[in-house]
């Protein structure tokens, strides 16, 4: 199967993947439905892809205001957070840096944070509309209401995304137990996916 097949029915290329962790705030905490449960999905998926040496780039939106990324992530291996005022982590700082870690090598993001109808679908527009593969991770994502999530995630899918879960994301890029990461990865996955209320959407 050629490469562009591949991309479009939504392989995950270990070596042509980045993380994108979207605005996982303190302030959020309070009004968001789950956020604890998020954060544990997010917790592993991140540990897995630091595990699996999957680069992860951070956004902060407005941390003067909203703070900045909660401390139960563990975001050293980040290759940069950085602020933002623009909803899109699209900003330029943020492609510079993809360019400088890809080059054009880079074929496909996978997205995950707050909110889901605002940042991580501007994010997920403005990718699309570079070409690239786009794979939303849908219980490490959310929105203050679960109408706009659940239509976030419709609308998402409409312009071709992948909306996913993070265990489908760990094992696309693990691929098979003879991974030689895969018993620590597996240590990651022995507890189901906390519960973040996608079964009622």
């Amino acid at each position: 199967m050629s490469g562009q097949v591949l991309k479009q029915i939504g392989f995950l290329n270990l070596k042509k993947t980045l993380f994108l962790l979207c605005d996982v705030q303190e302030k959020f905490r309070p009004a968001m439905k789950n956020f604890d449960s998020m954060i544990l999905n997010t917790k592993k998926l991140i540990d897995a892809g630091k595990c699996l040496d999957v680069p992860l780039i951070c956004t902060e939106q407005y941390p003067e205001k909203l703070g900045n990324i909660v401390k139960e992530l563990d975001i050293n291996h980040a290759k940069g957070v950085y602020p933002k005022s623009l909803f899109s982590m699209a900003i330029p700082e943020i492609n510079s840096k993809i360019k400088e870690l890809f080059g054009s090598n880079l074929e496909s993001v996978v997205i995950f944070g707050i909110e889901a109808h605002i940042c991580v679908e501007q994010t997920a527009m403005d990718f699309r509309a570079q070409g690239l593969d786009v794979h939303i991770v849908a219980d490490c994502s959310l929105s203050r209401s679960p109408e706009d999530r659940n239509f976030a995630f419709e609308r998402m899918k409409q312009i071709g995304c992948f909306v996913t879960t993070s265990e489908n994301v760990i094992f696309k890029l693990l691929k098979t137990k003879d991974n030689p990461k895969f018993n620590d990865v597996r240590k990651l996955i022995s507890e189901v996916s906390a519960d973040t209320g996608l079964s009622k959407l």
